[in-house]
């Protein structure tokens, strides 16, 4: 059997209410031989019994996004690797698209997003959220980073830190090429954003990003954002 080109790694936990959205709208992918990985981090819900059936593999991990997807990439067999969040939806055409943006000379990349929700601030965190991943490099786990296998294992994966570690991760793929930012949307829950105020998110995630820049512990910060959520 011929490896998939492209393995998509999922770290769930506790997403019952969204991830069989996710997985259904994925089926077409997988039909052009896209491999899903659903990494499971303890779900007390149903998402194990949900995401089986709509899945290439279930994998058990311990809990922790980071350590969620090294295990995914582990277990994957794409020469490409994709990171999705369980709220966020891909483009019909994402395998084609980063097949081509990572044979242009780039070895990571990442989509623009699009927040869906009722919030008429949304569309504005979004463009900002494009432009700033535009300008700086830096991409987060909601743009739906993706890279070549050469790249994940040449900076040693996602570090293993309960915060910031999609940041981290760009920080670190960027000294191997500048990112493939694509202008195609995935389409991202703006749940984390109507739950706790807009504005509120905002601020508090610029002041936990500008404090990681200045060299505190992501495990102090992460203590700070599971507080204040």
């Amino acid at each position: 059997m011929t490896a998939p080109l492209l393995s998509l790694i999922m770290p769930v936990l506790d997403e019952a209410s969204t991830l069989k959205t996710t997985l259904t709208a994925l089926q077409p992918l997988m039909s052009r031989g896209l491999e899903v990985i659903v990494v499971d981090g303890g779900s007390r819900d149903a998402t194990a019994t949900l995401a089986a059936p709509l899945c290439t593999r279930m994998v058990e991990a311990p809990r922790g996004r980071a350590r969620q997807m090294n295990l995914g990439a582990a277990a994957a067999s794409g020469q490409a690797l994709l990171f999705l969040h369980a709220d966020t939806r891909l483009p019909q055409d994402a395998d084609r698209r980063i097949a081509r943006a990572l044979s242009d000379r780039r070895c990571w990349g990442h989509f623009d997003v699009c927040l869906e929700g009722t919030n008429r601030l949304l569309p504005i965190i979004a463009t900002a959220m494009n432009l700033r991943s535009r300008l700086t490099g830096i991409a987060t786990g909601d743009q739906a980073l993706f890279m070549t296998r050469a790249a994940f294992e040449a900076v040693g994966g996602f570090p293993d830190q309960p915060l910031m570690e999609d940041i981290e991760m760009s920080r670190r793929l960027k000294r191997l090429s500048p990112p493939a930012c694509l202008r195609q949307k995935v389409v991202s829950s703006g749940r984390r954003w109507e739950q706790h105020g807009a504005w509120a998110t905002v601020r508090l995630m610029w002041r936990l990003r500008w404090r990681y820049w200045r060299g505190e512990s992501p495990d102090r910060l992460a203590r700070e954002y599971r507080h204040v959520r």
